[in-house]
């Protein structure tokens, strides 16, 4: 690891702790909420769905680039980013519970935008099912790639247009925020992208490894059952 990098992680978790104490500090409340300190919530739950949408488009990209040159490469990097996206989903919607019971006495109403988001996670927990019920590893990565493409629809229709189809929703709408929200909330959104970047990269990395030490395993068995086949053709001669 060089210094370079040594410093950007250094930054990088200045930057989170940072975009956090001033989430809970210097942010101020919204006096239109029933509790209006905890609005400052809104500063972690949409960057977590912000990036979440980023990671989902990334595992789709790789998704593609599969489909396209069949390499398992870009299966590692597909499921590591919707693995990451699965994650970020998971904690916009803890965040979003959160607020909820303050603001509407219970995690769960029934709302619009919260059966969105569960569905959303319900389709990529599908495709982490589907991934551990195929062995085989080519297998497993096309029928994962299709998969994700069919899942690719949902996306926009669960995150944007179903949620803001209809006037009937609790969640607050025309919320005006102060620009002390806005410095905090970008601050964040860039501190949590560039986690994601980091986790990605590591994760993989670790993948593909993994993967080259399976290579050499099946190469070295197929190196070593060739001698038994040669000599069991050689008996069958005899």
């Amino acid at each position: 690891m060089t210094n370079i990098q040594k410093l950007g992680r250094v930054g990088l978790l200045l930057l989170v702790c940072a975009a956090t104490a001033a989430g809970f500090l210097w942010v101020p409340p919204i006096p239109l909420f029933v509790s209006p300190a905890l609005a400052r919530i809104a500063v972690f739950h949409i960057p977590c769905s912000i990036v979440g949408s980023v990671a989902t488009a990334v595992g789709v990209w790789y998704a593609l680039c599969f489909l396209k040159n069949r390499r398992l490469e870009d299966d590692i990097k597909s499921s590591v980013s919707l693995g990451l996206a699965l994650l970020l989903w998971s904690l916009t919607t803890t965040t979003g519970a959160i607020f909820a019971k303050a603001e509407w006495g219970a995690y769960w109403s029934w709302d619009i935008k919260q059966i969105s988001i569960v569905m959303l996670l319900l389709i990529y927990l599908a495709y982490f099912a589907l991934r551990t019920a195929i062995d085989d590893s080519r297998k497993r990565a096309t029928l994962s790639a299709v998969y994700t493409l069919f899942a690719l629809v949902s996306v926009p229709f669960l995150t944007l247009i179903l949620p803001n189809s209809t006037p009937n929703t609790l969640h607050p709408k025309n919320t005006v925020f102060s620009a002390e929200y806005w410095i905090v909330l970008g601050a964040f959104s860039l501190g949590l992208t560039l986690m994601y970047v980091w986790a990605f990269r590591v994760h993989v990395a670790l993948e593909e490894v993994q993967l080259r030490l399976n290579r050499r395993a099946r190469t070295a068995s197929k190196v070593q059952a060739a001698p038994i086949v040669v000599a069991e053709g050689l008996r069958s001669h005899v």
